[in-house]
């Protein structure tokens, strides 16, 4: 099972981006979904999570208030908007997706996630 990022680019500082996270070959329904980041010689960060139904989400604080996570699963979709980027938002985003679940919850730790796909580069700057 993979996962695939798209919607990364170049972006001027206080700009605007929208990550899609789509799988292949399975279904995000019943399952949490995170968005971390790795910026070149740092750990992977948890970014945000969205639970199976959308009513649970949550937020680095590093992001609250400038990032937004959701979902729609009609399309099999996750999304991030990014607004307000700063040159620190520049990193490889990657999504993750959680095993099957009846339980809302989601987690931007990376511990629960089982399928990780490849990673999208955002890069802030002038």
């Amino acid at each position: 099972f993979q996962l695939q990022a798209s919607g990364g680019g170049l972006v001027q500082p206080g700009g605007s981006l929208r990550l899609s996270c789509a799988p292949s070959g399975f279904t995000l329904d019943y399952r949490s979904i995170g968005w971390f980041r790795q910026a070149p010689g740092k750990e992977r960060e948890g970014v945000s999570c969205i639970s199976r139904s959308g009513s649970i989400t949550q937020y680095a604080d590093s992001v609250k208030g400038r990032f937004t996570i959701s979902r729609d699963n009609t399309k099999n979709t996750v999304y991030l908007q990014m607004n307000s980027l700063k040159p620190d938002d520049t990193a490889v985003y990657y999504c993750a997706a959680d095993q099957m679940r009846l339980k809302e919850r989601c987690s931007i730790e990376r511990n629960p996630y089982v399928s990780w796909g490849q990673g999208t580069q955002v890069t802030v700057s002038t």
